[in-house]
Formats: structure tokens, sequence, C-alpha cells
């Protein structure tokens, strides 16, 4: 199990189980319910540097996405069903009606905003607002995938390759994938608590985890792509307010028009840069502090006001 960093101390350890698969996470603060969900190959520990400061006007949900962190590892299946976008968001809609929320903001970076955008587009009701780290749709990525980018995101088309090869060479030496992904990008390994990359490392030498990480990958190039087809065809759109940022220094904002691909999707879309990398919530914490304080404002006032 994990030793979190202080900033993680005043929240509660939580686990349930869904379909056999355990989800781990941390609960704390009051106020407005706000999901929050880590990308690869980290863990919820990547909000430690403004966990504290969100619970201090919000309840603060914290998942492990499952495969990754203290999360269960479900087995791989041809299809890929188990580690698809869908069941990821139904685990993060499990674990939030388990703390009493039908309706919550979503805060996600990465692969968990993959998983957020598939909350959304699966039950509307349940999200009222998402703020979405440093992606473009999967399917607009994937569609006009570039040479810059496939040099960028070398990981996305190494991990999708059939099995077994990605995953023995992950599991040969976790630590050094880790190290590899993470210190590959524009800061190097500059922006990571020392404690907090030591608990990555921890996480991604968990049996399972380098089988896990492969099948969320081939999903996404898989059922969710399946999936998000659907969507278009029959002409399903995002709602809810959307605020996307990403790094200047990133390669999504480099190869991709964020904004234009999100609003092929969704119906009230907004965002910009911040000053930084692809790990935004390690690298400008304080920029993404005050942005998602500005933009979930309205709903924790309301909630804080009911509560007076």
């Amino acid at each position: 199990m994990s030793t979190s960093p202080a900033s993680f101390l005043d929240f509660a350890r939580f686990d349930i189980e869904r379909n056999g698969v355990r989800i781990h996470g941390r609960v704390g603060g009051r106020g407005a319910p706000l999901l929050l969900l880590h990308g690869h190959p980290q863990t919820h520990l990547i909000w430690h540097r403004v966990a504290p400061a969100l619970a201090q006007r919000f309840t603060v949900v914290a998942l492990d996405l499952r495969g990754y962190g203290d999360s269960g590892r479900p087995p791989a299946d041809a299809a890929h069903v188990n580690h698809s976008k869908r069941e990821m968001a139904l685990d993060a809609l499990a674990a939030m009606r388990h703390h009493g929320f039908e309706r919550f903001d979503v805060l996600a970076h990465d692969r968990g905003a993959r998983v957020a955008h598939r909350l959304a587009a699966d039950h509307p009701a349940a999200v009222e607002r998402m703020l979405l780290l440093d992606i473009a749709p999967t399917l607009g990525m994937y569609e006009h995938t570039s040479e810059a980018f496939a040099r960028a995101y070398w990981h996305w088309f190494f991990l999708i390759q059939p099995p077994p090869l990605p995953e023995a060479l992950i599991a040969s030496d976790p630590v050094r994938y880790i190290r590899s992904v993470m210190g590959g990008r524009h800061a190097g390994l500059a922006p990571f608590a020392p404690e907090v990359l030591a608990e990555y490392e921890r996480c991604a030498a968990i049996a399972g985890t380098a089988e896990s990480i492969c099948e969320d990958y081939r999903a996404s190039a898989g059922i969710d792509i399946d999936h998000d087809r659907a969507d278009i065809a029959a002409g399903a759109r995002l709602s809810m307010p959307l605020r996307v940022l990403w790094g200047a220094h990133g390669a999504v904002g480099r190869c991709f028009d964020v904004l234009a691909l999100w609003r092929e999707r969704a119906d009230q879309v907004e965002g910009h840069a911040l000053p930084c990398g692809h790990y935004v919530p390690e690298e400008a914490p304080g920029e993404l502090l005050a942005q998602a304080l500005e933009f979930f404002a309205p709903l924790a006032s309301i909630s804080e006001g009911s509560k007076s």
C-alpha cells in the first residue's frame, strides 16, 4: 500500500469493488463534489500539489484508475473491454455514488481525461462540468497523427503492439519505463517530488501493471474509438461546460488544434495553453489551481450556500 505525501494525510483512503475489480482512492474536504482522475503512468498522487487547496472548497475524490496505482488489474480480454474507458467511467461513477454523489464536477489529466470524456458521454446527468488537461479527443488525435506526434508519443504505438512483447519489456524494468516516459518530456524528471516519483515506480512494479498499461492503450486504439464513432454517428455531443488546458511546451498543443477538435464533440468549449509541459498538475499547480477554482466556483458557491 502507498506511502502518500504529507499533502494527502488528511484524506481518507477508500476501496470499492465493481465487477470483481478493486478501485482505490482518497476522499477529503467539504463542499461540492469534485472527481480527480490521473493519467499514465501515474496515480492519484499527481494531484498532491493542488488537492489540499481544492479540499478547502470541494469534497475531493481522487481515484487510481483500474490498472494503475493501488487499484486492481483486471485480466486482458480479446476485445479489451476490461480496460475500455467505458468500464473505467463506470468505476468512477460507482466511486462517486459510494460517497453519495449523483452529480459532480470532474478534473482530469491525460488517460483520466479520456475516461472523463467517456463518463460525460455515457452519463451526462452525472457530470456538471469538466476541466480536462493536455488532451484532444482520442479519435481526433489518431485521425490527425503526424510524424512529430508519433515521435513525441512513441509509447502510444509501442503499447498497442500485440502481446507479449510490450508487456515483457516493461515488466523487465518498470522503473526504467517510468523514468523514460516521464523524464523524456519538456522538463525531464525535475517536476516530480522524489517521494511521489517513488510511488509511481512502486506501482509500476506491481504484478499485472505492464499488462494493464498495454491493455489501456489497446482499448484506446480499438473499442474506445468504436464508442467514439458510435457517438458521432448518433449525433451525440457533450452539452456540459468544458474547459481544456494544455501545456505550451507539450506535444498536444503543437500537433493538434485542441479547441477545434473538442468543438467537434462538445457544445460549450473554452481553453488555452499554460506555461508548462504535459504534466500540468505537477509542473504548473498554481496556474491550474487558479483555473479550477474559477471554473468550478459557481457550483461550489451554491453548495456552500445550501449548507449554511
